[in-house]
């Protein structure tokens, strides 16, 4: 069945590599897919874009694809993200009908596209099609971003502080990042510092994998 995303509501979204392989093999490749989050967010999906930015010669970085036209409206908000070797998180608000659909399809096909070329390989990159989990509240938002925020440090792959791959470092004001929009989240604290000590609070509480399904963060 079509999973149908509502404008203005909060999504999880997560996938793994297929058969739990790494998708994110050097620095380069986790360049990539941010860049190609600001990118595919900004564009609409025609066969020129596509064939564009994978026949990029740019080890790891997005060709020069032109400026967003005034007032066009990005396909969704990214709220939190976290790339893993074998897998990604994304929080993400819909902005516009059919958004997250379309973000997610570009993403899929276009970062596949890049990997594939640049490691010589084929066929699916990702185990299927990607997981989702709909916020129902305020807090559940809350909750995944600090899910998202942490998690190489959930999953035991390094300290989030040390982590530059997950938007926790703008979060709590180390960096000033401009590819995810921390302010949905952090409006609900009265600063960066307090939204740091809600993440130590229940951090230890999410890794606790019998917890996920409590939480409702898978």
């Amino acid at each position: 069945m079509l999973r149908r995303f509502q404008d203005e509501y909060y999504y999880h979204i997560y996938n793994r590599g297929v058969d739990k392989r790494q998708v994110f093999l050097d620095k380069w490749d986790y360049t990539r897919f941010l860049e190609s989050l600001r990118e595919f967010n900004q564009f609409e999906a025609t066969g020129g874009f596509y064939r564009k930015f994978l026949a990029s010669k740019f080890r790891g970085l997005t060709p020069n694809l032109g400026v967003r036209p005034p007032g066009q409206k990005k396909l969704v908000r990214i709220i939190a993200y976290c790339l893993n070797p074998n897998h990604y998180h994304l929080l993400l608000r819909q902005n516009i009908e059919n958004g997250v659909s379309e973000f997610m399809k570009r993403m899929g096909a276009g970062y596949s596209g890049y990997f594939n070329y640049k490691y010589k390989r084929s066929g699916s990159l990702f185990g299927g099609k990607y997981k989702v989990k709909e916020a129902k509240s305020i807090f559940d938002v809350i909750k995944l971003s600090i899910y998202v925020n942490c998690n190489s440090e959930i999953h035991s792959l390094a300290r989030k502080e040390n982590w530059p791959w997950s938007s926790y470092l703008d979060y709590v004001g180390v960096r000033r990042g401009k590819l995810c929009e921390a302010e949905e989240v952090l409006r609900e604290f009265s600063n960066p510092e307090d939204y740091k000590r809600f993440c130590e609070q229940l951090m230890p509480d999410i890794r606790a994998i019998k917890n996920l399904e409590r939480y409702g963060l898978e």
